[in-house]
């Protein structure tokens, strides 16, 4: 078995009220450690975005709207 380290992700009050647990943090330890070394993290990536698109577009933005914000993201990232 590989060697397990301790990581800090910043996860939302929710999740991190979840993983209080120690047996669910090692659960979904091994759960993220398969995704990343399957090469899932795009998959998981580009659902979780497009989660989020609908979310925006259930509180009323549009998808011009909800572009534009990501360019806006993306330009202040690259700085």
């Amino acid at each position: 078995m590989t060697e397990t380290v301790e990581v800090a992700i910043p996860v939302d009050a929710d999740a991190a009220e979840a993983l209080a647990s120690p047996a669910r943090r090692v659960a979904a330890g091994h759960y993220l450690s398969a995704v990343l070394r399957e090469g899932r993290i795009g998959e998981l990536m580009a659902e979780a975005i497009a989660d989020l698109k609908k979310e925006a577009r259930a509180a009323g933005l549009t998808d011009d709207e909800i572009e534009a914000e990501l360019q806006a993201w993306r330009s202040e990232r690259r700085g």
